[in-house]
């Protein structure tokens, strides 16, 4: 407090002045003493001063050596055994008053400067005090706006090759719009092989386009594709009488397909979904045969938590036309199901119902069941399927099996009348995805390409027949997928078959062995590598093998194994340019896929690709 702090001044300026008023009384008796000349005859030594033990400031201020002789008094006598006779004066101490002072002129500061203190107000908060023991959820963060690194949505590429080869590919699109999509894409590719008449060209040209509502997604799409070659086979031991001109091949198709379906919702567990499609084609080739198809199906499905029911079905629609005939071949299916699904399973249950109307009709049963059961959390399932359908056999389908299709051909459906297949599948290590089973079905009119030299002007066409009966096709197939990183992926599947056929010596131009694999790897952010590889095991082919005679047990021509590797590299130059390799065939292998149409051996092409 300052009144303290006064009081502490007040209490030092006293005890000096005290201290200046004694030692001005001490120097004024020792000059009187000194003017009097007055001296005693024996003065006993004074005591030492010793340190003041007065508790008070003004009792240790007194304590100094004075003169306490009498004023007045006679010398003492000379001789020392005299007695001493003076008066002595005692001085008692010394107690200062306040008002002997001098007050120091200055007021105390009797002025409040307290900090004023608004009064404290408290609300209390709505919130549930939580455990810092316990782990706290994550939080999901939005992520943040990614700037579109891909500054241009169109492309265009063009390259040129050996075996006078061309190459061009266009995309074009509206952009990243997430409610409507819409663009349209170019194709071309042909080549030249050695022999006469061996040239090959595939064309294709779409327009798209996708509208994504708030409940429901629109999309379609118009397509038109052109292929053709020629007839160039022959048999080398029986060639042809008179000069060798082949016939040309070609196949157009006039496609559409638009799609109405229902946007997936996973915020409910009861969920009603649909979806209709509806597609068709026109096709035709150089020989005037025609197809018309068109194709209505959809689904409805009502989930219920892990409950699933709904019924998908179709109809399918074809018209085929040839210099010879002229039917009607289509099929309507309905496909009741029941779905459940669970942690460690999955089971599907319902049967394939179909009806066969045109040139032929009949209603078929089939059973479609399909169950997964989960024997290693997060890597191996085990699952199991047995099923049963009729596949309409089509002009079109046939020529893209075998684009040296003769005329007249004779179409029949065949019957997967039940097909039951067991196997595994999961995951053996990060990355590594397996799929492994073993199949039996039983399928009747097994179709079968086979070649015919006895059409004119064609020296070697393909014509399809039937295995009359019911054949049993037993087999493996195994698929492997290694993805190590976002930069390397190798995939690859194989297949062993078996055939037991009911009317047919062998299953003709069917491969008993196939393997197909290929890799993409991501170098860097300029080169990026493909590569594709395709082994084949030996077939049969029924036309006579060379050396054949009357009389002789009937064998047909084998067409041997073959192996094809390719691959391709990409080298990215800046955002606009990038150059390309494609290298075909690259053992170049010698190898038929089709008995006397050799394949085209080793070909190489390469480019320039543009962004804008």
């Amino acid at each position: 407090m300052k009144l303290t702090t006064y009081s502490q001044h007040l209490l030092t300026l006293t005890f000096a002045f005290c201290s200046l008023a004694a030692g001005a009384q001490v120097r004024q008796q020792s000059k009187t003493a000194a003017k009097n000349k007055r001296t005693t005859t024996h003065r006993p030594a004074a005591k030492p001063v010793s340190k003041p033990a007065a508790r008070k400031i003004g009792e240790a201020a007194v304590k100094v050596p004075v003169d306490t002789i009498r004023k007045g008094s006679l010398p003492a006598p000379v001789n020392s055994n005299t007695s001493l006779s003076e008066e002595i004066v005692v001085t008692t101490t010394y107690k200062p008053v306040l008002a002997d002072a001098v007050k120091i002129r200055r007021n105390p500061n009797l002025e409040d400067v307290s900090p004023y203190k608004a009064p404290l107000t408290y609300t209390t908060l709505d919130k549930k005090l939580s455990k810092d023991s316990e782990i706290k959820p994550l939080v999901a963060l939005p992520l943040a706006n990614e700037r579109d690194t891909v500054t241009s949505n169109n492309y265009v590429k063009l390259g040129l090759g050996s075996l006078k080869t061309t190459y061009a590919e266009g995309y074009f699109n509206n952009g990243q719009d997430q409610a409507l999509q819409y663009g349209a894409y170019v194709k071309h590719f042909a080549q030249q092989g050695s022999l006469n008449k061996q040239n090959e060209s595939r064309n294709d040209v779409g327009v798209f386009g996708k509208s994504i509502g708030t409940g429901n997604t629109v999309s379609g799409k118009l397509t038109y594709n052109y292929r053709s070659n020629y007839f160039y086979g022959y048999d080398a031991n029986n060639p042809p009488l008179t000069a060798f001109n082949p016939a040309h091949q070609k196949f157009n198709t006039v496609g559409a397909e638009g799609e109405l379906a229902k946007n997936y919702q996973d915020s409910t567990d009861r969920a009603f979904t649909y979806a209709l499609k509806l597609k068709g084609y026109l096709f035709s080739d150089a020989f005037k045969a025609r197809e018309n198809n068109l194709v209505v199906s959809g689904f409805i499905n009502q989930t219920i938590k892990q409950f699933y029911a709904g019924l998908s079905g179709s109809i399918d629609v074809a018209s085929q036309t040839d210099s010879l005939y002229s039917q009607n071949n289509s099929l309507l299916r309905l496909n009741p199901y029941l779905k459940f699904q669970g942690e460690n399973y999955k089971i599907d249950a319902g049967v394939n119902l179909v009806n066969q109307f045109g040139y032929a009709t009949k209603f078929y049963v089939f059973p479609s069941a399909r169950l997964e059961l989960q024997v290693v959390p997060n890597y191996v399932r085990l699952f199991a399927e047995a099923k049963g359908d009729v596949n309409r056999t089509s002009l079109q389908g046939l020529s893209l099996i075998n684009p040296f299709l003769g005329k007249n051909l004779n179409i029949q459906n065949s019957v997967d009348q039940l097909d039951l297949t067991i196997g595994v599948k999961g995951t053996i290590i990060a990355g590594l995805g397996f799929k492994a089973s073993v199949f039996r079905n039983s399928v009747k009119n097994l179709p079968l390409l086979v070649s015919n030299f006895s059409q004119t002007p064609f020296n070697n066409s393909y014509r399809v027949i039937y295995d009359g009966g019911r054949a049993r096709i037993t087999g493996f197939t195994g698929e492997l997928d290694y993805k190590a990183s976002d930069g390397f992926d190798l995939f690859g599947r194989v297949e062993f078959k078996d055939y037991s056929l009911a009317s047919e010596a062998q299953p003709w131009n069917l491969p008993k062995f196939l393997l197909t694999a290929g890799t993409a790897i991501h170098i860097s952010n300029k080169v990026d590598i493909n590569g594709s590889l395709l082994i084949r095991g030996s077939v049969q082919d029924p036309y006579p093998y060379v050396g054949a005679v009357a009389g002789t047990v009937y064998r047909g021509t084998s067409i041997n194994s073959f192996a094809d590797l390719s691959a391709g590299v990409q080298y990215k130059v800046n955002k606009q340019f990038n150059l390309f390799l494609q290298a075909n065939n690259i053992l170049n292998t010698d190898y038929q896929t089709w008995l006397y149409y050799p394949n085209y051996g080793f070909n190489i092409f390469g480019g320039v690709g543009y962004r804008f």
